[in-house]
């Protein structure tokens, strides 16, 4: 047990990343915490309008769609420490800002829309670059391992933030949320600032003049050129407009459908978020690039549980179903990245993974104002099983293209423990979970 522990958080003992995890766990908490406080203005602020929810989560998501392929060219010619540390420090200032307005109640539904935009310019250049960064912490052998611990890390921010969040909310009123995320957010500033640069994986940077060369629209057609690629981004760009709105649903069905407060809304995200730290750490033992089936078969899970979630009657069953859909919504959305980030050259990391954040959050804009009018029309519920379909068609659809694309086919064969195997025309490959 102990030498599996050690296994799983083994990029934990690269100091750099120590650093690196432990200030994003910091500023994360504080960040969910907010999401939670920012919603529950908002409906406070527009009379429980899931309209006004979906344009609070097009605005912050708005910039990650227009500059996020600008961002990834700059991680490929800049300093990616340096730029962290830019965009941490925008996103601390934004946050005390906001956090000043609630406090003394001069905050307007307005102000709530201004700052999620320039949040969302924030994360539009720090998400890809903190994507790129992961690999100068570790290198390559620990890369799957701290994409892993990365996804964790996210997810238990994500159980200790909304969890905190709704008790504090009900005790102290959204202002003191705010302004602990402006204090928390400080965490990974200094952290970077501690990282020792000589132990980064990293080459030197190339002249000024030749750092020109890295053009984004190179980056698009590299992954253009790469089929293996573009499938896992294609799945993930329809799953996250579709059914990765869960901050935008669960808000509206716990107060539109269920007519909870505060503190069962963020159980809602609490349940999540546990199965997805589950689902995260289901990845940490992982030593080489996920298969496409893996991928695939995961992103089928999300699917059906997301489905489920939406047609559920009773609010203990909506908890007890967001446990395997976080699990299944963390798996696949890993599987995905490292299947893009492990196979991608070195020179156009940033780059694409700055087109995977743009299809992961990008998409968000697009999908968030239709969840939200789908959600005030035809009720919180059904925009949480439409998107659930939408999400399971486009993965079977891509499972049949790769299928008849590799030449393989799915056979079920009852063995102790029913299993799905991809079979070429010669014989049995693999399970399709390895």
């Amino acid at each position: 047990m102990q030498a599996k522990l050690s296994t799983m958080f083994q990029s934990l003992r690269v100091r750099n990343y120590r650093l690196f995890a432990t200030g994003q766990l910091i500023k994360l908490i504080g960040v969910w915490m907010m999401f939670i406080a920012q919603d529950w203005l908002v409906l406070e602020l527009s009379d429980n309008s899931a309209t006004a929810l979906g344009v609070v989560t097009a605005l912050q998501f708005t910039p990650v769609l227009l500059l996020t392929l600008l961002s990834g060219r700059l991680a490929d010619r800049y300093d990616k420490r340096m730029l962290l540390f830019v965009a941490n420090a925008f996103w601390t200032v934004l946050a005390l800002g906001m956090s000043l307005l609630v406090l003394t109640g001069l905050v307007e539904l307005w102000h709530v829309f201004a700052f999620a935009a320039l949040l969302g310019i924030a994360n539009a250049v720090e998400t890809p670059v903190r994507q790129a960064f992961v690999s100068e912490l570790v290198g390559t052998t620990l890369l799957p391992n701290a994409l892993s611990l990365n996804a964790a890390v996210f997810n238990s921010a994500r159980i200790i933030g909304p969890a905190v969040a709704g008790l504090a909310i009900a005790a102290f009123d959204v202002g003191p949320v705010f302004l602990f995320t402006a204090v928390s957010s400080v965490a990974p500033l200094a952290n970077v600032v501690r990282m020792r640069p000589a132990e980064l994986y990293r080459k030197e940077l190339p002249p000024l003049g030749e750092r020109d060369s890295a053009k984004v629209v190179d980056g698009l057609r590299y992954v253009r050129s790469r089929p293996d690629l573009l499938l896992p981004m294609v799945v993930m760009s329809v799953i996250g407009m579709s059914l990765f709105n869960f901050q935008l649903t669960l808000a509206a069905l716990a107060k539109t459908v269920f007519h909870t407060g505060a503190a069962s809304f963020g159980l809602f995200s609490t349940a999540l978020a546990v199965g997805a730290l589950v689902g995260a750490l289901a990845g940490t033992g992982r030593r080489s690039r996920p298969s496409v089936w893996l991928v695939l078969g995961a992103a089928v899970g999300c699917a059906v549980f997301g489905t489920l979630v939406g047609l559920a009657p009773a609010y203990w069953l909506v908890v007890t179903l967001l446990l395997p859909t976080g699990f299944f919504m963390v798996f696949f959305a890993q599987a995905a990245n490292q299947r893009v980030q492990l196979g991608t050259d070195a020179a156009f990391r940033g780059r694409v993974m700055a087109l995977w954040v743009l299809v992961f959050l990008g998409t968000n804009p697009v999908g968030a104002p239709i969840v939200g009018w789908v959600a005030e029309t035809f009720g919180a519920g059904a925009s949480i099983w439409m998107g659930g379909l939408i999400s399971l068609a486009t993965a079977l659809l891509a499972l049949t293209w790769q299928l008849r694309r590799s030449g393989a086919r799915l056979r079920f064969r009852v063995l102790p423990m029913p299993r799905f195997y991809v079979v070429s025309r010669t014989g049995l490959l693999t399970p399709s979970g390895r």
